[in-house]
């Protein structure tokens, strides 16, 4: 996508600008498309917006809360709760835009966010400027805010002051901004009517042109761990005794040494992070292969007490069954045939520190036993060992299994399950959290590109749509793995293209991302199927010929998609599909 540039027409922006486009209008787009997607159905006491529940809240019960919060955690305390709540909504908010407006004009398609906003009922945009390149992402964006709900609560309870007071729509601009173009961008309130102006004027540019973004990165920070790296919001360095130093060169470190996030899962496991911190007390972190559980438990030992001390990781499912005894509590010399000398174990060396043991679920009842004795005692003996020897480590186990049905099915020993299960923390998966893949992608590729000596602009839109639709299996090892393939993949000097990551046989959702009737990528995909492209319905249509997908499973493929997108409810998959339920049931039977 070139380089565009977009100035309104607005009272306050007369001068021209010979390189610029004029809309010819201070308006939007007409918005009727997202109007449609608000349905009410007061019987069953539901508003829907797409597919998303919401609610209606008076603005006087807003302000009650924003009162409370100031009263109880402060004023930054509430800012900072508040922005990372419009934070979450502006990422949720992104995700509708590409089902709405994927094959219009660019404006019409970023500018979704500022109308939602208004359907939402927070506030009257006014858009002055936009300029965007999503390849380089290059990205700057001026408008407008009148009446807007916070500014109106907070004056009633505080009168005018010194600082803006619209936390929760900065939030929102930020995040939905930071889904679209890939990468962390601000938003920052230049003007406020909190503080006396007329109305509020906010400006956003990528973090890393703010010169001083720290002061406002803060807010989208939980927690003071989750705030060492200003080149975007929340990178996490966790670097502990012995790895390299903050100031070494991205190339001498691996990028699974930091945790990168900005959504409410990522938000809620640093806090229960913080919370357990200071304890000896055993964690369980849960969840999916690749979440990052490794990463989450090397920053709980870097920040609590014994971060001084060794951090050892053992990867149970590595270690055969004859040896994990051995692996564990260390040997003697001549314990055994080849016991050439005596060598300590997994918990003498990470004696004082932390012991990580991940894919715990794997172990045999045999191994199991054995470790719970250890957990029980605080001591352990060598293999061919005639004493005990007391160990002070702190346990953190992982698993990506259920291990309460372990317990019922007798693969797992219930003693030692509630011995692990002190401390449970589950990472939800990358689908669940998507509000980090702009900060993710905008980390790997910076990563990568240091690693393999490339220098890449950025993604393309039709990357970042897809990538973000994509329902990541593999999680953030997943993601990390095709960004790496993507850099490898690109041209000098270029974009990363989808092209350059779905090449194994991924499966994407919806054919104008490119998919044929099987799920997979098509080879060629045009510029028709390109979000953000100017597509009209007959481009569309040639696309779908193209693609010579049959008629009848292109209809099945629509309903399915939409009972499937509805949850199972056939009332609202026939509104999707602007047909009626009799006519919908029909047509399922029929199939």
């Amino acid at each position: 996508m070139a380089a565009v540039i977009r100035k309104f027409a607005t009272a306050r922006n007369s001068m021209e600008d010979p390189n610029s486009t004029s809309s010819g209008s201070r308006d939007f787009p007409e918005m009727d498309d997202l109007a449609a997607r608000l349905r009410f159905c007061p019987q069953v006491g539901r508003i829907w917006l797409d597919d998303n529940r919401m609610i209606l809240l008076h603005t006087h019960s807003l302000g009650a809360l924003r009162n409370e919060l100031i009263e109880t955690i402060g004023v930054q305390g509430a800012r900072a709760l508040l922005t990372r709540m419009g934070y979450a909504s502006g990422a949720q908010d992104a995700e509708l835009a590409v089902k709405v407006r994927h094959g219009r004009d660019f404006f019409d398609f970023f500018n979704v966010g500022p109308q939602l906003h208004m359907i939402e009922g927070i506030v009257t945009v006014e858009p002055v400027r936009v300029e965007a390149d999503v390849n380089t992402g290059r990205f700057y964006g001026e408008f407008i805010w009148h009446d807007s709900c916070e500014d109106e609560v907070h004056i009633a309870s505080h009168g005018i002051g010194s600082d803006p007071a619209c936390w929760m729509q900065i939030g929102y601009a930020s995040g939905y901004t930071s889904v679209f173009m890939g990468r962390p961008m601000l938003f920052r309130e230049v003007e406020c009517r909190s503080m006396g102006h007329a109305a509020c004027r906010i400006v956003g540019k990528p973090v890393s042109e703010w010169p001083d973004a720290d002061e406002d990165i803060r807010y989208l920070q939980p927690h003071a761990f989750a705030n060492r790296n200003s080149q975007g919001p929340i990178v996490v360095s966790t670097v502990a005794a012995g790895m390299p130093a903050p100031e070494e060169t991205a190339a001498s470190q691996s990028p699974v040494k930091d945790l990168v996030g900005a959504s409410a899962g990522f938000n809620v496991v640093c806090h229960m992070l913080e919370k357990v911190s200071g304890t000896n007390a055993t964690v369980l972190l849960l969840g999916e292969s690749g979440v990052g559980k490794e990463m989450f438990a090397q920053t709980l030992h870097r920040i609590s007490p014994r971060a001084d001390n060794p951090f050892v990781a053992v990867n149970c499912a590595a270690i055969p069954e004859h040896l994990i005894e051995s692996e564990l509590f260390g040997v003697e010399k001549g314990a055994y045939t080849g016991a050439v000398s005596s060598r300590p174990g997994r918990f003498e060396r990470a004696n004082g520190g932390t012991l990580f043991l991940d894919e715990i679920g794997t172990l045999s009842l045999a191994a199991q036993g054995k470790l719970l004795r250890a957990l029980q005692e605080g001591e352990i003996e060598r293999v061919g060992d005639q004493r005990s020897r007391k160990v002070d480590v702190r346990i953190v186990a992982a698993t990506n299994v259920d291990l309460r049905r372990g317990v019922v099915d007798g693969s797992f020993r219930e003693d030692l399950f509630y011995r692990l299960n002190v401390f449970p923390i589950h990472i939800p998966p990358l689908r669940n959290r998507r509000a980090d893949i702009p900060l993710l992608l905008n980390h790997f590729l910076g990563y990568f590109c240091t690693r393999h000596g490339k220098s890449l602009t950025g993604f393309t839109q039709r990357a970042i749509t897809s990538l973000y639709a994509y329902g990541w299996p593999g999680n953030v090892r997943e993601l990390e793995n095709m960004v790496e393939r993507g850099v490898i993949l690109a041209p000098d000097n270029g974009a990363i293209d989808l092209c350059h990551l779905f090449t194994s046989g991924e499966r994407l959702d919806g054919p104008a991302l490119g998919m044929d009737q099987e799920g997979h990528l098509n080879p060629v995909i045009d510029e028709a199927q390109a979000p953000g492209s100017s597509a009209s319905p007959e481009q569309l249509a040639q696309s779908v010929l193209r693609s010579r997908i049959p008629l009848d499973k292109l209809e099945d493929f629509l309903l399915r998609g939409a009972v499937e997108q509805a949850g199972g409810n056939i009332s609202e998959a026939a509104r999707l599909l602007g047909i009626s339920r009799a006519q919908l049931a029909y047509r399922l039977k029929k199939s």
